[in-house]
């Protein structure tokens, strides 16, 4: 059959199971207390069930099934993938202790890194391809697995967000795996994550009926650290460190601003916040499906430039870097990191913005 038939009937299987699962996985979490309460840090003001990772999980599982794709990781990353869901299931029921919900994390990479996947070479810009010895490189996919499983969960704070945002890479990387060196497996991982997903922001985006919690962010960041991994770092091109770090942008920057702040405020680094990148766009008094869509938009925007980055030149690739540049600095204003938590960049815009307001205010008055 056609590998096209095969993706539109893949996606179409894991977003119908995704879509379809979410009603008994409502009833369930009602039946298990696995409810998300409003609280003082949280925006949501209603009780509402959570475990709807489980359903994302059903769908990905139904789309496998089908596609069977061909990987020799396929079993490990199957076995790192149930214990990572396993883990988020009991946070989401029982609040378990960061330790135990990192021993899962864990577990996962563990098996992974047995199996053999590991980043053996990175090909990094202006200094080329440098080769990993077995330590480094355990250590490397070791914290890379960890990280971005950490990295989606932390950016799991407003309805459709985490599921928006790991959709738009999801989709970046499936360009790429078919534009620049076809890899039809990554193709297919990609297509029944982004099925799942979609089926699944049918009831999660703003106003959700369901969160995913703990047992879908887990999950998602667990499959985005995967997927890179197997088609980005394995891709060996120019830029192989550099794309996935693009693709991930959202999720990858905002967890390393948010331990900057906290330890140049000298807080503790696990301790939660209000300082996230959507915490921040809400309070410039951006609406809640507002902010959640210009998220959605940075995190196209950050796709589109990692793909142009993989098939462009040396000189264009200079160019987008510099783009990439100023988005970072924005986004890290946005988050207080720089200057004491101060804003030149966006007070310099800001205050061109009023300035023009009141000129055109003068311009009607006088005429």
């Amino acid at each position: 059959m056609n590998i096209y038939v095969d993706m539109i009937i893949a996606i179409g299987l894991s977003m119908a199971v995704s879509y379809l699962l979410v009603f008994p996985v409502m009833k369930l979490a009602v039946k298990w207390k696995m409810m998300d309460y409003p609280e003082l840090r949280k925006i949501h003001t209603e009780i509402t069930p959570r475990m709807g990772g489980l359903a994302i999980f059903g769908g990905v599982v139904a789309g496998m099934l089908y596609i069977r794709p061909d990987t020799p990781y396929f079993l490990s990353i199957s076995i790192g993938a149930t214990i990572i869901v396993l883990t988020g299931l009991l946070d989401d029921r029982y609040q378990i202790r960061p330790i135990f919900k990192l021993g899962g994390q864990v577990a996962a990479a563990g098996i992974l890194i047995l199996s053999g996947l590991k980043v053996d070479i990175l090909s990094v810009p202006f200094l080329g391809m440098i080769s990993l010895n077995e330590p480094i490189s355990i250590l490397f996919t070791f914290f890379w697995i960890i990280g971005i499983t950490n990295a989606i969960n932390l950016i799991d704070g407003l309805d459709g967000l985490a599921t928006g945002v790991s959709t738009i890479s999801l989709i970046s990387i499936a360009v790429m795996a078919l534009a620049i060196e076809p890899q039809i497996t990554i193709v297919y991982l990609c297509i029944v994550l982004i099925g799942s997903n979609i089926g699944f922001l049918f009831h999660n985006f703003y106003p959700a009926k369901i969160y995913m919690g703990d047992t879908g962010s887990l999950f998602l960041g667990y499959s985005m650290a995967v997927i890179s991994m197997v088609g980005l770092f394995k891709n060996v091109t120019l830029f192989s460190f550099v794309i996935p770090i693009i693709v991930l942008a959202i999720p990858v920057f905002d967890t390393l601003f948010s331990i900057m702040r906290r330890l140049i405020n000298k807080q503790k680094i696990m301790m939660p916040d209000n300082k996230h990148i959507h915490y921040q766009i809400l309070a410039a008094g951006f609406s809640h499906r507002a902010t959640v869509l210009i998220i959605y938009g940075f995190s196209a925007l950050f796709g589109l430039l990692a793909i142009l980055f993989s098939l462009t030149s040396i000189g264009i690739s200079l160019i987008i870097t510099f783009v990439l540049l100023f988005l970072l600095h924005l986004f890290a204003e946005m988050t207080g990191v720089v200057y004491r938590g101060k804003r030149p960049v966006i007070d310099f815009f800001s205050k061109n913005d009023k300035k023009k307001g009141k000129d055109k205010d003068k311009e009607r008055e006088e005429a």
